[in-house]
């Protein structure tokens, strides 16, 4: 059985918020809580809230939006999937495409914070959990490698093309990221977004042009 990166994230992120939903103590251990990282030079807690969910239904959505996008940018080969031209391991080989998705994943957690990291530093009372700006990263950069790939929601019947989908929903984060007090991380969804968009221009600038092309009609 081959190494698959994506199913090990999602063992490891399942197998740890399990273990928070039922310990309150390890689940504050684990929270992203910019004042501590400043204060106490806490700076796992910038990697670590990315194992840990509010609940279960926070748990399942990130799951489910990490492994069916992960998927199809990690492992579609081309002919295969409507719309989309093949994933990372069948651009860069077994090793390099797992590589180049986990630091997608990891890096784009990572960045994800900065925005709530300078926002709340000296507010002791933030908290935030869960992978959804590593997850956020890995959807944008699936949407800019496969912008014509269609993609479903719960409450949509249809598939949106992804060149379509990813502006609508990145103007919804800004327009409830302004709005606040929603108790979502919006800001953290938009910094991993950017992280995803800008890791695939620089490992495929052909990728954002052909994103653009279609945008705007070309």
């Amino acid at each position: 059985m081959e190494f698959n990166i994506l199913i090990l994230f999602l063992l490891i992120i399942v197998g740890v918020s399990i273990k928070a939903f039922n310990d309150a103590a390890f689940m504050e251990r684990l929270m992203f809580i910019p004042y501590l990282v400043k204060r106490d030079k806490q700076f796992y807690r910038i990697g670590s809230h990315m194992l840990i969910h509010g609940d279960s239904t926070h748990l399942i959505f990130n799951s489910l939006a990490l492994y069916l996008l992960g998927d199809v940018f990690l492992n579609a080969f081309t002919g295969v999937y409507v719309g989309v031209d093949g994933g990372l391991i069948e651009y860069y080989g077994l090793l390099m495409g797992q590589v180049h998705f986990g630091l997608i994943f990891i890096l784009g957690g990572l960045f994800a914070g900065i925005i709530p990291y300078l926002r709340n530093h000296d507010n002791p009372s933030y908290r935030s959990l869960g992978a959804s700006g590593a997850v956020s990263a890995v959807i944008f950069a699936a949407i800019l490698w496969n912008p014509t790939m269609e993609i479903g929601f719960l409450f949509i019947p249809i598939g949106i093309p992804a060149y379509i989908f990813g502006p609508l929903y990145l103007l919804f984060e800004f327009i409830m990221d302004k709005r606040g007090n929603s108790g979502i991380a919006h800001d953290a969804h938009i910094g991993g977004a950017i992280f995803g968009v800008l890791y695939v221009l620089i490992l495929n600038i052909d990728k954002g042009k052909e994103f653009v092309n279609l945008f705007f009609g070309g």
